[in-house]
This record gives structure tokens, C-alpha cells and sequence, in this order.
């Protein structure tokens, strides 16, 4: 690489936030690098090759509204495809799919080749350019690579994942990786640190994985996928392809007995391990110690592609010494005789405290510099791709002179999700829950786009083609929803939007009289969504019409403590009855808004309240 390239944008790493960023920036129209190790390995899936689940799907769909490419390369190249929470309400459906974990990685190689704005680099980004400004305050001006040379960048994004000073644990062995196979990244992790990053240390990791020919599938229950697969992308129509089956079964005495005779070699209770695991998806070894009561735990075989034999043990993460997961594998029935092709292991790596970021996932120490993904503290591919793609957008933004995209927790989970980053920080790995959304039936998978599309219209995300769907879609909607509230079924008593109130009364048994009073409308519905979303959309805003207003109205009174802005320079020290604690925690996080400070863990009502009362006096006096 010559020293004398440079770009608008620099991304830094190849992983699901790196993807994001880079295909946001490049398609905004701006220069766009991205520096990876090894560019055959783009978007790999470490773990297991699934996308979505309980409000991991939200996030893929809000991805994909705003216009980034998860959604339609897990259409794709799926395998198999299911909606969770189905027996619940629209607010927490959710969809999962298996994904094939090469065709994925090929699939978005080749998405991310159409953009002519961007290139690939294979390199490895040791360091950063930073300039020092008068007033204390520092820019990032690019990257150093390890062999000395420095690109110029006027925007830099780092999406390191799990690589920097990763750290493999299999039982008593350790070494330096990013991810098996992969080499860490050493260098940038000291760099950052040197900067003055507050750094702290987290860990995950995976189970073993099995060779297919060598299991007995009779002894398994089969987990088939959906009858009719629901799509990610709003793109995508249908999914028309086979789906391959996945299997459950459970651990039991055996395996627990295996795991408790050798936790004296486990790098979790040994000391050895020191960074702090994820609290819902705990290891193998975690289950048994913390839930001694519980006789088993549901694990699933999953396959990793349809032209490999390597399948995924789900729910059986575990860092023990090779010869304990074979044990523990073969003390299942069907896996008796089980090849072990490779045994799982932990990873510890660094990440930068959350509250160092401002909304816009720049750090407030370095302008120009944007985190994303596991670098901010949490788990998970889906939570790294939105968090890449606002990361790329609001970079790009910044570069263009244009204002940023901040979401807020009102109109996206990924709202919540940096939101709850900056003003919380994390301790543990960060997993979004549908029970992290206070406004949970607004923010439904169905509505993404309604929602987000014309932010991504806006700053030049969402395509000619996509906004033409979009707004025929939506049109479409609007011309259904009128005709119920306005007409009467023949044979029905009131309205259609008064009978679908009922509960056993269902939109679609108002197809048929659709189709006849909106031919047109109906035609194209069908064609273009043949699984009947659009309608579900109709019927959820009917039939939840008062908890919707509800919520509005909460939504509004979060959005006033939102707008009492806090300025960055605020002196919480310099404030007449806030406790040193209350000092301490508002100057740590300098929250933007009275609504984050009030999302600051142990910060008090009272505290808010004298904090609001100051800033309504500092805006009187600035109006005189």
C-alpha cells in the first residue's frame, strides 16, 4: 500500500460490523478502504452459522430497512428458516435462519465487489494517524500498517471484533488467535490503549464440532424449518429452496459427571481465564456449576453447509481440554461413536468501555474515530452489523459535512442498543433482548421499513429501485387500511377495522372481499408478498390501536427528556447539592440528553431533578 493513498473512509476489519460499515460508506459515494488479514475470509461466522433469533432478527430487519446487505445475503444462501415466539404476539415474533457458512462469506464477498467506491485491502492496521489540535483535542488522519506505511483516511472504523490481543483457551493450552486460524491483532490493541482508551477484557466461545457420517440420527429429535420460510429482506419475496433439517437432544448425568470431575482443568474455574464470559449464552461448564439442580440442558445439532459433514453442537460451548469434550460428547446417545473434527475453545479479547463513544459511535477522544461491533462490548453478529452500518453511516456523514443518523430508542432496537451502550457501559457481553425495548409492539419486525427506509432514502443508502417498492408498499397499506375503517363486509354489522378489534376475528378472512373492492392492490400484494406481511401490518395497527396510542404517548414524553440537551463541557463538579457520586457517574458517561443521564445506572431521580432545574436556568439566561 503507498503511503500517498487515501481515502475518506477507512474501515478496519473484515467481520459483520466491517462489511456493514464499508458497504454503507462506499455507497454514500465515498472512497472507502477496507483493511482486513485475509480478504478470502470476509464476513466469516466464527461461531455458529446463524442469523437472527429473539430481537437479533429486529436487528437484521432494521439493518436491512436501512439499506445493508445482512438480511439479503442470509436470504440467500439460508438453509433453513424459522419464525420464533409464534405462539406469542406480533411484538417479539422473530426470525432465525441457518445459514450455509461459506456460500454466506462468498455471497457478500460478492455483494461488497458490486460497489465501485470501495477496496479491499489485505493488510493489517498496526496503529492509527492522530493529529493533535490546539485545546487538548486530537483527529484520527488514517492508518498505520504494520509494515510502516500510513494511509490517509478523513474517517476511520474500527470493527475489530474479537481480535484484539485475542487469546485461544482449550484447557490448559493457550495462544494467540483472532479467531482459530487467524492471527490476533496485537498491535492495534496496544495502540489503542496508548491513546488512552479505557480497555477491559471479555470472553465467548463455541463447542465442538462433529462429523455427520460418524452420528446416529435415530436418536435425535428432527427440528424442521418453517413450511413457508419468512424472508429477512424486505427485498426478498419468498424463499424457494429445501431447507435442511436440525436436530435437539439434551445433555445428562454422564456429561455433568464429566464436566464436575475435571473443572480443576477448566481455564473458566482455574483462574486462568480472566475476562468475563456472556451471561446468556454461558459455557457448558457455566450450566453445570450455576444450575446444579438442573438434570439437563437442550443442545442442538446444527449443520455448518450443505457441502460439509462439520456439524454445529449448539448449547455446548466449552473451553475444557480436548480429551474432556470427547468425553462429554460421547456421553450422549447417538454421539457415542462421534468424531470430534476439532473441539470448541473460549476467546478472550479487549474492547473499549462503551461510554467513551458519543450517540454516533465516534469516540469523544479522537474525532473521526467510530467503533463498532464487539469492540464496544458486545456479542453477536447481529448486534456488530447495525452497529457497523450506523458506524459507517454517520463516518461517512461526518466526511460529507452532513448532520448524523442517531436512532433513538423509540424508533429502532438499534436505538437501544448504542444507547444503552454509552450510557451503561458494559461489564459483560451486551445481548439485545426484546425485553430491553420499553416500546417493544411499535418496534415489531414487520414495520422495520415503515420505520427506517426513509432514513436510508435520506442519506443515500436505499436505492431508486428499493424506494420505488417501498413507497408502492406502503401505498398499498394505506389503501387496505382505509377501506376497513371506512366500509362494512357485506353481512357484518360494523365497520371491518371494528371487527377485526375482535380477537377471533382475523384479517384474513377479508381476503377474498379484498380482492374484489381493491383488485388492483390485492394483485400486486400477492406477487410481491406472497406470505402476507403487508396485511399483517394492517391488522396489527387495528387490532392493538389503543396500546399503540399508548405508547405513542410515551414515546412523546421520552422524546422531551431527549431533547433537554446537556452541553459536553457541562461541569457536574461545579454543581450546588449533586453528591460526589452523582459527580462521578454523570462526568464518566457526559451524557448528550437528560433522557440518557437518566439511564445511567445508580444516577438518582433527585439527582435529575437538580440537574434539570440547572439547565432550565442556564437556558432562561441565555435567552435574555
Amino acid at each position: 500500500m503507498a503511503a500517498a493513498q487515501a481515502y475518506d473512509v477507512a474501515i478496519v476489519g473484515g467481520g459483520h460490523a466491517g462489511v456493514e460499515a464499508a458497504r454503507a460508506a462506499a455507497r454514500m459515494g465515498l472512497r472507502t478502504a477496507l483493511f482486513t488479514l485475509n480478504p478470502e475470509l470476509i464476513a466469516q461466522m466464527p461461531c455458529n452459522p446463524a442469523i437472527g433469533g429473539i430481537a437479533k432478527g429486529h436487528l437484521v430487519r432494521e439493518v436491512d430497512a436501512l439499506g445493508g446487505l445482512m438480511g439479503e445475503a442470509t436470504d440467500a444462501v439460508g438453509i433453513q428458516f424459522r419464525l420464533l415466539n409464534t405462539s406469542r404476539g406480533p411484538a417479539v415474533w422473530s426470525p432465525r435462519a441457518q445459514a450455509d457458512k461459506k456460500l454466506y462469506r462468498q455471497q457478500v464477498r460478492a455483494m461488497l465487489a458490486e460497489e465501485p467506491n470501495l477496496a479491499i485491502c489485505a493488510a493489517e492496521v498496526g496503529g492509527l494517524d492522530v493529529e493533535a489540535l490546539p485545546g487538548g483535542l486530537r483527529r484520527v488522519r488514517g492508518v498505520r500498517l504494520r509494515d510502516g506505511a500510513t494511509v490517509a483516511a478523513a474517517a476511520v472504523v474500527i470493527t475489530t471484533g474479537t481480535f484484539l490481543n485475542g487469546l485461544i483457551h482449550v484447557g490448559e493450552t493457550t495462544y494467540p488467535a483472532g479467531r482459530r486460524g487467524e492471527p490476533a491483532a496485537h498491535l492495534l490493541g496496544e495502540s489503542l490503549k496508548l491513546l488512552g482508551f479505557a480497555c477491559g477484557r471479555l470472553k465467548t466461545g463455541t463447542p465442538p464440532r462433529l462429523d455427520a457420517k460418524t452420528i446416529d440420527w435415530s436418536q435425535f429429535e428432527p427440528q424442521p424449518g418453517d413450511a413457508e420460510p419468512t424472508p429477512f429482506s424486505f427485498l426478498t419475496p419468498r424463499i424457494q429452496r429445501d431447507q435442511v433439517l436440525c436436530y435437539s437432544t439434551f445433555t445428562n448425568a454422564g456429561t455433568h459427571a464429566a464436566v464436575r470431575a475435571n473443572l480443576h482443568r477448566s481455564p473458566l474455574y482455574s483462574g486462568q481465564i480472566a475476562g468475563v464470559g456472556p451471561r446468556y449464552c454461558p459455557s457448558i461448564e457455566d450450566k453445570v456449576v450455576k444450575f446444579p439442580a438442573k438434570e439437563r440442558h437442550q443442545i442442538f445439532l446444527e449443520p455448518e453447509g450443505l457441502d460439509t459433514d462439520e456439524i454445529y453442537l449448539n448449547g455446548m460451548s466449552s473451553s475444557m481440554p480436548a480429551d474432556v469434550q470427547a468425553a462429554m460428547v460421547a456421553s450422549i446417545p447417538g454421539l457415542e461413536r462421534a468424531t470430534m473434527l476439532r473441539p470448541g475453545y473460549a476467546i478472550e479479547y479487549d474492547f473499549v468501555q462503551p461510554t467513551e463513544l458519543r450517540a454516533t459511535l465516534e469516540t469523544k477522544a479522537i474525532a473521526g474515530l467510530f467503533l463498532g461491533g464487539q469492540i464496544n462490548g458486545t456479542s453477536g453478529y447481529e448486534e456488530a452489523a447495525c452497529q457497523g452500518l450506523m458506524a459507517g453511516i454517520n463516518a461517512a456523514l461526518q466526511v460529507k459535512g452532513a448532520p448524523p443518523l442517531v436512532l433513538s430508542r423509540t424508533e429502532a432496537y438499534t436505538g437501544i442498543l448504542v444507547d444503552d451502550l454509552i450510557a451503561r457501559g458494559a461489564d459483560e457481553p451486551y445481548r439485545m433482548f426484546t425485553s430491553r425495548a420499553e416500546f417493544r409492539l411499535h418496534l415489531r419486525i414487520d414495520n422495520a421499513d415503515l420505520r427506517l427506509t426513509p432514513f436510508g432514502r435520506r442519506i443515500g443508502l436505499v436505492t431508486d429501485d428499493r424506494w420505488r417498492r417501498f413507497e408502492a408498499k406502503r401505498a398499498r397499506q394505506e389503501a387496505v387500511e382505509a377501506l376497513l375503517r371506512n366500509e362494512r363486509r357485506p353481512g357484518d354489522p360494523l365497520p371491518a377495522a371494528q371487527m377485526l378489534k375482535r380477537p377471533e376475528v382475523l384479517l384474513t378472512a377479508y381476503v377474498p372481499w379484498l380482492r374484489q373492492r381493491l383488485p388492483e392492490v390485492a394483485a400486486a400484494q400477492e406477487r410481491d408478498d406472497p406470505a402476507g406481511w403487508e396485511l399483517k401490518t394492517v391488522e396489527t395497527a387495528i387490532k392493538f390501536e389503543g396500546y399503540l396510542a399508548q405508547q405513542r404517548r410515551h414515546m412523546e414524553q421520552l422524546r422531551e427528556a431527549e431533547g433537554k440537551t446537556i452541553p459536553e463541557s457541562f461541569d457536574y463538579d461545579a454543581l450546588p447539592g449533586l453528591s460526589r457520586e452523582m459527580q462521578q457517574k454523570l462526568g464518566r458517561v457526559r451524557p448528550a440528553t437528560l433522557g440518557q443521564a437518566s439511564r445511567i445506572p445508580g444516577v438518582t431521580p433527585a439527582a435529575l431533578s437538580l440537574l434539570l432545574v440547572h439547565l432550565e436556568l442556564r437556558r432562561r439566561a441565555a435567552a435574555q
